[in-house]
């Protein structure tokens, strides 16, 4: 980082706003995130076939691209993906517990891992969307700083 502070932006991050993601059945959508993550509905725009759903403090959009309004979000190349997963942190969680809850909806588990986030050390469940968008569900540091006690 440079030292001269002229060259620093005229803000700071907060954090991740949201995501987008692009589905083609907004009904399967809405039960995946809604019964699978527990998100709740945020902001709609009926016009563009978007819905937005609450995970946290961030927002996750679910944009529709069967729908007439959403032209701009049809993907430039058919099959095209840009964003290799996204991280959804959690409070804290019983891993047998998760993986009879993901069973029960019929989700995959493609892989579980404890490794490094933002928020330290903690355990993770990789699974996909009914759309194909990879999702990592992250529990809470298992221990703050990363190094192991």
């Amino acid at each position: 980082m440079p030292a001269d502070q002229s060259s620093r932006p005229p803000f700071t991050l907060v954090g991740i706003d949201h995501v987008v993601f692009l589905v083609d059945d907004m009904a399967r959508a809405l039960r995946f995130y809604g019964q699978v993550l527990g998100a709740v509905p945020g902001y709609s725009y009926p016009a563009l076939g978007m819905e937005q759903v609450w995970c946290g403090a961030a927002l996750i959009v679910l944009w529709d691209t069967t729908h007439p309004g959403a032209a701009a979000a049809k993907p430039p190349v058919a099959g095209g993906r840009n964003v290799d997963h996204v991280c959804i942190a959690t409070s804290p969680f019983a891993p047998e517990a998760m993986r009879a809850h993901l069973a029960a909806h019929g989700v995959e588990i493609e892989r579980e891992a404890t490794h490094g986030g933002a928020r330290g050390m903690g355990h993770s469940f990789y699974i996909r969307d009914p759309f194909g968008n990879k999702l990592e569900v992250k529990g809470p540091a298992e221990y703050p700083d990363g190094r192991a006690l």
